[in-house]
């Protein structure tokens, strides 16, 4: 299945990138690239190659850059790259290499043609794909011996996702002004849930900037985010496990979504999670 045959609807994520890309500022950048150190473990990228598989607006691929590596993007929707070669105009600096181009992580000749990468990275990618295990069959096999895949998949949490992906799919068919009123539901809702366990924690109601994203943006990715996949934790960890993959790190949530990061075993060696 590839992601032109699905039947329903997308999401058009480039559109709401490019509205993104008008607040981007040196401030987020370097909030990517601290969320890639902090999460990954890895001190400095210089001199390893970095595979961003659905690159979005091209934020972590610059932060990659910025962080000393090589760089290859690629994202199906063609507003998507334009946003991702908008910022790589704008921001990169001269003696990083950054390629960018348009692709399918559901096209598995493309992704082979592509070779094995020290770091792979998928953020809140796959599940929108259509064809979320298959999109992740393909992202395994472009790891290298030993290198890191870090990705990021929805939680099941069970009746509520599936409430959210009815919301979703009307979402994308819906007029804007409903539209309009769906993004701001979503806004208020979570950052609401926020502030209250926030301040239970006895911490500050206002959140920051994560990952050097912004509040608006993120609900409306939040809203219209279609197709919609989840899966649970042990589901993810054993279906990597199974093919060759051993879990270091996993940043859990309940409404969000989960982070992975794995190392791929330099022999034949599988895990079960």
């Amino acid at each position: 299945m590839t992601a032109e045959g699905i039947k329903d609807k997308r999401f058009e994520f480039g559109d709401n990138w490019k509205n993104f890309l008008k607040h981007v500022d040196s401030g987020q950048i370097r909030e990517a690239e601290k969320s890639l150190v902090t999460k990954t473990g890895l001190p400095s990228f210089q001199g390893k190659t970095f595979l961003d598989v659905g690159c979005g607006s091209g934020l972590f691929s610059l932060a990659a850059g910025n962080l000393g590596a090589k760089v290859h993007s690629f994202d199906y929707d063609k507003n998507s790259v334009a946003c991702a070669m908008e910022l790589q105009a704008r921001f990169r600096s001269k003696n990083s290499v950054w390629t960018i181009e348009q692709g399918s992580a559901l096209d598995s000749d493309y992704l082979a043609s592509l070779g094995q990468y020290d770091i792979v990275y998928s953020w809140g990618v796959l599940h929108h794909t259509g064809n979320m295990y298959a999109a992740l069959e393909n992202t395994l096999k472009t790891v290298k011996a030993s290198g890191i895949l870090f990705i990021s998949i929805y939680n099941d949490q069970g009746v509520e996702s599936r409430m959210w992906r009815i919301f979703k799919r009307f979402y994308v068919s819906a007029p804007k002004p409903v539209k309009l009123l769906m993004a701001v539901f979503v806004a208020v809702r979570f950052e609401f849930l926020t502030a209250v366990k926030r301040l239970f924690s006895r911490k500050s109601p206002l959140r920051k900037k994560e990952r050097g994203m912004d509040l608006w943006h993120d609900a409306v990715d939040w809203a219209g985010g279609y197709p919609f996949e989840v899966a649970k934790p042990e589901e993810i960890i054993r279906f990597c496990g199974e093919r060759g993959f051993t879990l270091k790190k996993l940043f859990t949530s309940d409404s969000g979504c989960n982070e992975y990061v794995f190392s791929k075993n330099t022999g034949q060696e599988r895990t079960t999670g």
